[in-house]
Parts: structure tokens; sequence; C-alpha cells
């Protein structure tokens, strides 16, 4: 932090941004948040941030202060058919699909949250244009909305540089842009198919959202700086703009994980997004059937694996081991109880209020799987069917080389949660089981995206990978595992992590990284 304001002046200041612009910023970017504050501060002529975060705590939205402040927080750098991904599904699966939809009103309507100076809204327009049959007899309404003012103004102007037009064919060009001077402008059939409009996503205002009724929305790399409740009050807002079937596209790094079970999620064309309600998970993503294992060994895994014909071999074998020393009756309860959250089980869920959730855990942690099963299995029905107990139940069948049984657990887990990334997990196993490497290699990338932070789907990823051999790809996820582990939950490696330790896996993944980089 930069001299002249205090951290207590710079926390209050973020902590007005947060509430009334909705951006939130991590503490790295303390100095950032110092830089505007003293210059809007000069600016406006005050010499102590507690006049000058007062003035701006009477402003009334949409004053010249307050968007003057969001322009200076939210300079976003874009540029057109940014992530080219994104632009292939939307051209090759999100417009077909809404213009079969919508061919008898022949309407489509489109929405970029975020839009910044307007790179995506156009790019957007472009495909519409080329992907309608007629479209002079279509109605076709695009609107980018943002909080920042000055973005909006250069938007409207519809002229870029040539860095903006980077990733753009040239044949695009040649179609859609005109040269106009060392720039190039929008030809008007495209402009006109894009309106602008300054607002703020925190802003609630049912009516205005209720009546977008969107085919999709874009609303990319803007969660990301949001609080979790703003998030999902952002979403929300969004799943009432979208109409029924309609598309949500997020940014590369963004899920909707925690924030909403309204969509659907779908994977085409290397690119995740989503799918609102009121239409079958089949439609949206490659259908998923089984499920798969976890276990136990020691000083022997890498030789276990080098003799495995796949890792979920591994982790059987080692389970059968630990089937024939495993013994006892139920532990006493252990000193410390279990952390509140053991791999994405919530002990303040309900079903914890009914069942003993620290009990079952020792018991995995003790390796007794059979017993922590048959205590699962003594619940009572409805409480058989939480998300907890659905997981448990779907890492212990695994455990016990039960794939059939546990890949129906897996599945009545995502019909609750469908963005359960351990759930996805646990059924790449399975389908690498049963020979579908497609399938397993579905359900990894789909875990993967869904928890940033989740290393086991980067290590069976490479894993296959490697025996593949795909040494580019085995040596690209191996070291995003290595990474993660370092940092993985120890809650997590304990369901998700075949019993292997965290050092054993560390360990897996650099032999296995050295003999995909081809070093002996």
């Amino acid at each position: 932090m930069r001299d002249a304001l205090g951290r207590e002046d710079v926390e209050r200041f973020r902590t007005f941004v947060a509430r009334r612009l909705g951006l939130q910023y991590e503490d790295a970017k303390l100095d950032q948040l110092a830089d505007v504050l003293r210059r809007r501060m000069a600016l406006a002529g005050s010499a102590r941030v507690e006049t000058y975060l007062g003035r701006l705590g009477a402003s009334p939205e949409g004053s010249g202060e307050l968007r003057a402040l969001a322009e200076q927080l939210t300079v976003n750098e874009t540029f057109f058919f940014r992530n080219a991904d994104n632009f292939r599904a939307l051209a090759e699966a999100v417009l077909p699909d809404r213009i079969r939809a919508n061919a008898r009103e022949r309407r489509l309507r489109i929405l970029s949250a975020g839009c910044a100076s307007g790179e995506e809204p156009y790019s957007v327009a472009i495909l519409v244009r080329e992907a309608l049959p007629d479209p002079e007899a279509w109605n076709v309404e695009i609107l980018g909305l943002d909080v920042n003012p000055a973005s909006l103004t250069r938007a409207a102007q519809a002229r870029y540089s040539t860095w903006s037009l980077r990733a753009t064919r040239d044949d695009v060009k040649r179609r859609y842009f005109r040269t106009d001077g060392p720039e190039f402008t929008l030809i008007p059939a495209i402009q006109k198919m894009v309106t602008f409009e300054e607002r703020n996503l925190v802003d609630d205002d049912p009516l205005f959202w209720q009546s977008l009724a969107c085919d999709v929305v874009f609303c990319r790399n803007v969660l990301m700086y949001f609080s979790p409740d703003q998030a999902r009050a952002v979403v929300r807002r969004i799943g009432l703009a979208l109409r029924p079937g309609g598309f949500l596209f997020l940014g590369h790094a963004e899920t909707l994980r925690g924030l909403t079970q309204e969509f659907h999620l779908c994977h085409t064309h290397d690119t995740f997004y989503y799918r609102r309600g009121e239409t079958s998970q089949a439609e949206c993503a490659t259908a998923a059937d089984p499920a798969a294992p976890l276990g136990r060994t020691a000083e022997t895994l890498p030789a276990a694996v080098e003799s495995m014909a796949s890792w979920v071999e591994v982790i059987q074998r080692a389970s059968e081991r630990i089937a024939t020393l495993a013994g006892g009756g139920v532990p006493a309860p252990a000193r410390e109880a279990p952390p509140a959250r053991m791999g994405g089980l919530a002990a303040s869920s309900p079903v914890a209020r009914t069942w003993d959730l620290g009990l079952v855990l020792e018991l995995v942690r003790q390796e007794r799987f059979s017993e922590a099963l048959e205590l699962i299995g003594a619940l009572p029905p409805d409480s058989r069917e939480d998300p907890d107990a659905l997981l448990l139940r779907a890492v212990l069948l695994t455990n016990g080389g039960r794939l059939d049984e546990a890949a129906a657990v897996c599945g009545r887990l995502l019909v609750v949660d469908e963005l359960h990334a351990g759930a996805h997990y646990l059924l790449a196993l399975c389908r690498e089981h049963a020979g579908d490497l497609a399938g397993a290699v579905e359900h990894d990338q789909t875990a993967a995206y869904l928890d940033g932070g989740f290393s086991m789907p980067h290590l069976h990823l490479g894993l296959m990978a490697k025996r593949s051999g795909d040494a580019t790809a085995a040596q690209r996820e191996l070291r995003q595992a290595l990474d993660l582990l370092a940092r993985e939950e120890s809650s997590r490696l304990l369901l998700f992590g075949g019993g292997f330790s965290r050092d054993m896996l560390v360990q897996l993944c650099r032999l296995e990284l050295r003999a995909a980089e081809g070093e002996p």
C-alpha cells in the first residue's frame, strides 16, 4: 500500500465499492484501489476520506461521481471473437437451436452483460447475421449492458483499431467493416442490431430483467468480481432474463457451482456453457453413465501403476488389500471432530442433524469401508437421498469395486446437483473401467471445470493421456495436478485420493511426469 492513505481508509473505500457498485477487490489490489481513491478525492477537492465517502454515500444512482468511479474501476481490455470456442459453440450449436425454436415468430433477443466497449455484442451480431437464413425477415435485438459510461460511448461509435480485430478472420473484416483512416468501422447493418444501456448488474429491477426474454446471455468475466451473495443475485436476474431453454455463456474460469441449480451444464466445441432449466440434461452435455473406485496402498504405488491397465485397477487392488486387513466394530469417536466440510460435504446440511456424518467419515478415515457403507445403508429413506449421503455411498461402493451400483448412485446425485464435481470425477473413473475413454475424459474435464482446485481429475487425465501416447496432454495435466495437490484439502484427498496419501500422489505425479517428458 502506498503512502498518504491508511489501510483503514482503503478498506472503507473497498466496502463502499462493494456495496454500491458490486465490485469485489482482493487484498492484492488494495494499492490499485488506493490510487483510484487518491485521484477521485483530488478531483472532488476532498482532503479527507470521510468527506469524500460521505459525498459518495449521499449520491443518487447514476450521479456523475459514481459513474466516473465505475469508469476507473472497470477498465476491461477486450477484442472481437475473444475466446473463440465460445463463439464456435454459439454459431454451430446455440444459434441453430434458437433459430429452430423461434422459426414461427422469427425473433431473437441476446444480452451481453458487461459488454465493455462493444466487441462482444458486435461479434454476436455478426454470427447471428451469418446464421439467419433471411436476416431482414427476422426481428433481432442484441442489448449490451455495462456500468462504465466511457466504454459504452466507445461501443456506440463502433470504431475499432487493428488490435481489436486481431482475432477476426480477413473475410469477416471485408464483409462487416469499412476502413476509416487507421481504424475500422462496423457496417450499419451490424450496428443497428445492437443497442447499449448503462446499468449495474447488482441493481435489482425484476420488471426490467423479466422483460428481456432473452434466448442467449453472455456474462463473461463478470461474476468473478462479485461476492458469492452478489453473484447469486446476478445469476438469479439472468435466470429471469432468459427464456426456458435459453443459453448462458460465462468466462472460462467462472462456473455456476454453488450459485444456482436452475441451469444444465453443456460441453461442446471444447467449451462449457449453460442452458436454463425446463430442458433435459441430455440435450446439453454428453450423456454419462457408470462410476468408479478408491482404496489404499503404500510404498508400491509407482510399480502398481506401471503393472495395471488403469488408475481404477490400481485403486481397486488397493481396496481389495484393505478388505483383507479390515476388522473390528464401530470405532470410538475421534478426539478431534472432522472438519465441517469434507470434500464438499456440508455438516450444516439438513441430513447432518439426523445422522452422524462425523462417524461415517471417521470410518472412511480408518479405511473401514464396509462398516461405513452399512451405516449409510441403515439411514432412513429420506436421509439416504441427501447429497452428502449419496456422495459417501458412491465413494464407498467404488472402493468396494461395485461400479454399476456406484454409477447409479452418482446418477442420482447428479439429478440433485448436476454441477457436482466429485460425482463427475467418480463417473470418469467408471467410464475408463468400462473402456469408454472418451466418456472418462468428458467427465474429468467437467469435474476440473466445475472446481478449479480439484487435483484428481487432472491426475486422471494425465495418466490416461500418457497411456494413450499423448505426451503433451499428459505433461500439461500432470503438472496441473502436481500444482493442485500441494494445496488440496486433506478432507477431499480422504474421499477421492484412492486411499493414497498426499505424498504418494505427489510422488506418482512426478514419476509419471518425468516419464511423459522422456526422462528415464
